[in-house]
């Protein structure tokens, strides 16, 4: 079976606890983290996770809307992109 993934983009403020709060969400809905970077910038937190939502039991909709109000609750934006669009666009 081939493996469901999404660019979950997460970018705001640094504050504590974010990494925490990102990967305990979706190990709640059963998505499995593969590759994760993370940066603070001046301030701004950045990172990117490529994340396998296979497994996840909510579906892609269920996963982004609570991904959405996270991001509110914190004051971040959090962006979830399916890896085949993503892969797509940057096709010569």
């Amino acid at each position: 079976m081939d493996k469901e993934r999404v660019l979950v983009v997460v970018i705001g403020g640094d504050q504590k606890g974010i990494i925490a709060r990102v990967s305990t969400l979706l190990f709640q809905h059963g998505a499995n983290i593969e590759d994760v970077q993370q940066k603070v910038m001046d301030g701004t937190f950045v990172m990117n996770m490529l994340v396998d939502i296979s497994d996840c039991d909510s579906g892609p909709a269920g996963l982004r809307r609570d991904l959405d109000h996270l991001g509110q609750t914190m004051g971040l934006t959090v962006m979830v992109h399916s890896e085949s669009v993503v892969k797509a666009m940057h096709r010569v």
